[in-house]
């Protein structure tokens, strides 16, 4: 089903993004432009400093030679923007006396216009050319990706996308360029769409926009990969906006069959059974999102599959375990769940009305969150 909407007709009727986009100059506003080197620092930008990378190979020879080159690349999309030195580290069972030896040396290493210059260059500053539909509730889904890439279910989201659009009466526009983050374009559409996004991909300026869009009222959805990054370097991306940060997946079992509980009385359960079964990647979270104010719903039944896994401790949340969920910040509505990374999982009929419910929510119900925000 997939393949045929991806090559169908159906995206004519729909407003998708321009292929062109507006001169730019290079962006010199990244938030890790500046920032001394250390242990916290993003492996990408310590791979691609000559003399930091040097520092790291003579504290734990032939380590990074040993990782996968999905780890180590330096062009996006790389798992190295998605890891800090220390988490790095860390997967070698390198100790804390050694990393703290690690970041007192990188900490010396100067950083150099070239480092600034390459730090930036995964960002970007192009406007795309977008042009929302009136009368339609307008979408921006975004698919800027700079760490992991599962580009299976990237897709199967972007199709899915497109045949909820045309029964839903929505105007969707598709765009990878972080420039589209700025008061102008944002200002234009009811609601921004993350599409399984992985690593830091907006500028300080696009972050501000942003936040500030989001804020005064308008509406974020994200999906799966939209908050399965091991380490964030926006804390209010994970913190605040999604509000809570991951803590894994099993690994060994990576995908298992589990019993999904609807919390029936919440707005976007219209019309989804009070549970049902599916298979997929489950994530676990470092923290409940209730304790950022946000209300489930739906929960994962651990009792279902198996969350522990030796090489991931850490996973089991237990009974209250969430797994999709809306939150306010300031007048702005927001969404999240983290079903997503099997392709299958977006012809799955409860999935596809959960999606549906809440972009509908998300685009249309301007009174969700305004009470909350006086």
């Amino acid at each position: 089903m997939m393949a045929k909407l991806m090559t169908s007709t159906i995206g004519a009727a729909l407003l998708l993004a321009a292929s062109g986009a507006s001169a730019a100059a290079p962006v010199t506003d990244c938030a890790n432009r500046d920032t001394p080197f250390s242990a916290a620092s993003p492996l990408v930008d310590v791979l691609l400093s000559e003399q930091a990378r040097a520092v790291v190979e003579k504290a734990i020879p032939g380590k990074i030679a040993a990782m996968p080159p999905m780890f180590t690349g330096t062009t996006p999309p790389t798992f190295a923007a998605i890891l800090d030195v220390k988490s790095a580290a860390g997967f070698f069972g390198t100790d804390a006396a050694k990393i703290a030896e690690i970041d007192a040396a990188l900490r010396k290493v100067p950083v150099t216009d070239a480092d600034r210059v390459a730090r930036c260059a995964r960002f970007d500053n192009e406007v795309p050319a977008l042009t929302p539909t009136p009368g339609k509730p307008n979408i921006l889904v975004f698919e800027k990706i700079n760490g992991f890439k599962d580009t299976p279910s990237v897709d199967a989201a972007h199709a899915a996308l497109i045949a909820m659009a045309a029964r839903k009466g929505w105007a969707l526009s598709f765009t990878d360029k972080g420039g589209a983050f700025n008061p102008q374009t944002l200002g234009q559409f009811d609601v921004v769409l993350w599409n399984n996004i992985s690593g830091d991909v907006l500028t300080v300026s696009q972050r501000a926009a942003f936040k500030d869009w989001l804020e005064a009222g308008g509406a974020f959805v994200g999906m799966h990969g939209s908050a399965g990054d091991p380490v964030y370097f926006w804390d209010w991306y994970p913190d605040t906006l999604i509000g809570a940060r991951f803590a894994g997946h099993p690994r060994d079992l990576q995908f298992q069959e589990a019993r999904i509980a609807v919390q029936t009385e919440h707005p976007l359960a219209k019309g989804l059974p009070a549970q049902w079964q599916m298979k997929d990647e489950w994530y676990s979270f470092k923290s409940n999102p209730r304790l950022a104010g946000a209300t489930p719903v739906l929960l994962l039944d651990e009792s279902t599959y198996r969350p522990n896994d030796p090489q991931m401790p850490g996973l089991v949340m237990g009974a209250d375990h969430p797994l999709a969920w809306t939150n306010c910040i300031g007048k702005g509505r927001v969404f999240y769940s983290a079903i997503g990374h099997m392709p299958e999982t977006y012809d799955e009929p409860n999935h596809v009305r959960l999606l549906e419910n809440a972009i509908s929510w998300a685009a249309t119900d301007t009174s969700a969150c305004a009470a909350k925000a006086q």
